[in-house]
């Protein structure tokens, strides 16, 4: 039961049978970190019986990692996300497949080593206040295609797609021109992800609900 650290993914087996998976943000190796933890646990308990992904408080980071976290569980080509605006480069629809997420594949698809097993196992997906962006579109794929349950508390709302324009002066310009909608066509920003089963995080409710925000 020694628990594995890194910078964004801790894993452990909480009981025969059983293992929690946790992942703080999403970067450049939180999917390599992913793929060497989910390997390890599958290697030392090839029958896992369920599996729990924990992203509360998890802000999100790159959206190829997103999409790659939740290529690892779903069937290859399902939708994950896909961004609408009015400009048309803004409307791209995201996939469960390596094309999808290719700055992660360098080396080849990340997820290639992975157990076949981890495409079935019973998924728990866990979310609170903290969790956004990158958090929220792996669990809003993985809440339509009915492939995890949802618990918790509902999530940030950060569902816009920031672009920077360049003014000279080395000076820019942030601006809104896409919004993240989940597979079923649910948008994200300010709605956040609604748990299929609300849990608070202790028997008193959240110690930080008087301190957080919502977009």
């Amino acid at each position: 039961r020694a628990e594995i650290r890194t910078q964004s993914v801790r894993s452990k087996v909480v009981e025969p049978g059983y293992a929690w998976v946790r992942l703080s943000q999403f970067q450049e190796r939180t999917v390599p970190d992913f793929v060497e933890k989910v390997n390890e646990i599958y290697k030392t308990n090839p029958n896992i019986k369920g599996l729990v992904l924990d992203l509360r408080n998890d802000p999100g980071g790159l959206l190829d990692a997103a999409v790659a976290i939740s290529a690892a569980f779903l069937p290859k080509d399902s939708v994950v996300v896909s961004t609408k605006g009015q400009l048309s480069e803004s409307n791209t629809v995201y996939k469960a497949n390596a094309q999808d997420y290719a700055a992660l594949t360098a080396n080849g698809d990340p997820l290639r080593t992975l157990p076949e097993a981890l495409k079935q196992v019973p998924l728990v997906v866990l979310v609170n206040q903290g969790s956004a962006s990158a958090s929220e579109i792996v669990a809003g794929a993985l809440q339509d295609h009915k492939r995890a349950t949802i618990m918790g508390i509902q999530s940030f709302g950060k569902g816009s797609v920031q672009t920077v324009r360049p003014m000279g002066n080395n000076t820019a310009l942030k601006i809104t021109t896409a919004r993240y909608y989940t597979p079923s066509g649910r948008s994200i920003q300010a709605s956040g992800v609604i748990p299929d089963i609300m849990i608070d995080e202790t028997a008193e409710g959240s110690p930080f609900a008087a301190l957080s925000l919502r977009e």
